[in-house]
């Protein structure tokens, strides 16, 4: 037997009794997880450091580098998300729907788990600790699979939450890591329907195509970040440009970065060389249309796949348009469906890009680096959905279930 198939065998097994573990249980389970995350952060960090070690002898990018370090600061922002979860309302046996039917039987449609999920990652660690969260949460078994590059760390994290369940009414079985690195493993992973009931990916384009196109096990697609920023010819200068830099460079190497800039024609005549200056005082290369070039000859020439691209990087892509309506052209053709904002005054601009752009968060004068589960409220988030079925946008609480009828009779046959 695989090591795939072991663990999802074993985690498998204690899915029934997890669906029915009280909100009490799930959580003290959670906030124990929690203060073992805390009692180890030296242990973590060292652990961690290994896998940074290794990516800069195999000369890693450092976008992906920056995913992978955990310090002091950032696990601490972990345990805040599981302490946030806890303090959310557990969306288990919610009625979604109750009425009696003509024949006088009570129906209810009600929330329940999946089962046991599969997560399938690369280099954030802190995915691990996100994931385990919100599927002990919403009742679900895990079974893991992170990238090699952060096998240390993960394996550290896992042993730590492993220990932690033991003294609580969730089964350590409950969580479980593929440790092996080959990547056969992962797709054996995915054709395991009966162990399995979901497949979450998270990471790349190639990743997340893989799964999608090799899967039997129903997967929900999470998101490539090719998000725009659209700067109207109402737009308020300074508000362009900081919500520009921290789109672009609060932390670039994240999937709700920015990575076009669209431009109106009229405000780039007046402003453009303002904004790229703040631009390239961030280290940012900016890569432009001719028009562009025509403005600020600091621009270096894009190309076709450039405005397909998600740099993950100090990156941008830009583009001068002639109006609203050409901008949302432009996000329908290049755009991932993830995050899109307009910088405007103009209320039935605003309103046109809101209704009329085709994405799962669309933001107002606003950056996109929020579209973000926990900064939604949602506790720590299991991805970002770019599809329609069955989530979308920043998956929380409610995205890890399914429902199921009840139905209460008094002996009724069906004539």
């Amino acid at each position: 037997m695989s090591e795939v198939v072991e663990k999802a065998k074993i985690a498998k097994q204690v899915c029934r009794k997890l669906s029915t573990t009280s909100s009490e249980a799930k959580n003290q389970a959670i906030l124990a997880i929690a203060q073992g995350l805390l009692q180890n952060i030296d242990v973590i960090v060292a652990e961690n450091q290994k896998d940074i070690d290794a990516a800069i002898a195999n000369q890693t990018s450092q976008s992906i580098i920056d995913r992978l370090i955990l310090t002091e600061a950032r696990i601490k922002d972990m345990v805040e998300g599981l302490e946030q979860i806890t303090q959310l309302e557990d969306p288990i046996g919610e009625v979604l729907l109750e009425k009696a039917l003509d024949s006088n039987v009570l129906m209810q449609k009600v929330r329940v788990p999946f089962g046991l999920i599969g997560i399938i990652y690369e280099a954030r660690p802190n995915v691990t600790i996100d994931a385990i969260g919100l599927c002990l949460k919403t009742g679900n078994a895990v079974l893991l699979r992170g990238g090699s590059n952060a096998i240390h760390s993960n394996t550290c994290l896992v042993s730590i939450v492993k220990k932690a369940l033991q003294g609580t009414e969730v089964s350590p079985d409950a969580v479980q890591l593929i440790e092996g690195l080959d990547r056969k493993l992962v797709e054996e992973m995915l054709t395991l329907n009966q162990y399995l009931d979901l497949v979450i990916p998270r990471g790349g384009a190639g990743l997340i195509q893989m799964v999608v196109q090799k899967s039997t096990v129903p997967v929900i697609e999470t998101g490539v970040g090719n998000c725009h920023l659209f700067i109207d010819k109402e737009a308020q200068v300074s508000m362009s440009i900081d919500i520009a830099i921290n789109g672009k460079t609060q932390r670039p190497a994240v999937c709700n970065s920015i990575e076009t800039i669209l431009v109106e024609q009229q405000w780039a005549r007046n402003h453009l060389t303002t904004l790229n200056d703040a631009l390239i005082e961030q280290s940012v290369k900016i890569l432009g249309c001719a028009k562009t070039q025509t403005l600020d000859s600091r621009v270096e020439s894009a190309t076709e796949e450039d405005y397909y691209t998600e740099f993950l990087d100090y990156i941008v892509a830009m583009k001068i348009v002639e109006s609203v309506d050409q901008a949302i052209e432009h996000i329908e053709i290049y755009g991932s469906r993830h995050s899109e904002a307009i910088i405007t005054e103009n209320r039935e601009n605003a309103n046109k890009f809101l209704n009329e752009v085709d994405a799962a968060a669309v933001y107002h004068n606003a950056s996109t680096r929020f579209t973000d589960g926990f900064q939604y409220g949602f506790g720590a988030e299991i991805g970002i959905s770019t599809q329609k079925l069955h989530a979308r946008g920043p998956m929380g609480l409610p995205e890890l279930t399914s429902y199921k009828y009840r139905l209460y009779g008094q002996g009724q046959i069906r004539q």
